[in-house]
């Protein structure tokens, strides 16, 4: 595998993580409702997801599940699901005495639930047409197939995460920052903006294609 090639794999991978998606959109809404710590859990999720990919990729079974539209689907309406229902409930996070309930309120239902955010990571990412088509399509085209196949899909593995774990780690620092300039009395709107990417997540995954 040559420098230039996986130059060329480092510029597609950040250029993807950049472009703003359901998993952008999710770590987003993690961060305004809980916080850039507890964010940290889904952006782990996410990586998980794509690491579970990449061994697909590399045993040759991404193809095969690319291809299984039943199963395909299933993973994908499950997660769709699941984000928009979540999301719809965080709007109705409102109606309390105080700010200070309402926070308490959001803080109690998805801070200190670590497992329920990196949860959340790993299922987007796995119901993401884009994340299976690129680790069944786009991949193997950085893959020499006269080399050790198995080291290559572990190089690149490590480069992804490399990359992609920074990207959403500063998203989700930007998103809490920006959330935490909001005047007290509009704190108890960040249960509504955080519902509100999350649904964004959800209608992103459903309108996105298998190619």
């Amino acid at each position: 595998m040559s420098v230039k090639l996986l130059l060329v794999f480092v510029l597609t991978e950040f250029l993807l993580c950049l472009t703003p998606g359901p998993a952008v959109l999710l770590i987003i809404s993690q961060a305004v409702r809980a916080g850039f710590k507890s964010s940290l859990n889904g952006v782990a999720g996410i990586v998980v997801g794509n690491t579970i990919y990449f061994c697909l990729s590399a045993l040759g079974l991404g193809a095969l599940l690319l291809a299984s539209t039943t199963v395909f689907q299933v993973i994908k309406w499950l997660g769709i699901a699941y984000l928009i229902v979540t999301g719809i409930r965080m709007l109705f996070v409102r109606g309390y005495a105080s700010t200070a309930e309402a926070m308490s309120v959001i803080a109690a239902s998805h801070k200190n639930r670590p497992l329920t955010l990196f949860g959340q990571g790993v299922l987007t990412q796995l119901a993401n047409p884009k994340a299976i088509a690129f680790f069944t399509a786009l991949l193997p085209q950085f893959i020499h197939p006269g080399g050790r196949v198995i080291v290559q899909f572990v190089v690149l593995g490590v480069i992804s995460i490399a990359v992609e774990f920074p990207v959403l780690t500063a998203y989700g620092w930007l998103s809490a920052r920006g959330s935490g300039l909001l005047p007290a009395r509009f704190a108890s709107l960040q249960g509504q903006i955080a519902g509100g990417f999350l649904i964004a997540a959800g209608v992103g995954l459903a309108l996105t294609h298998r190619p």
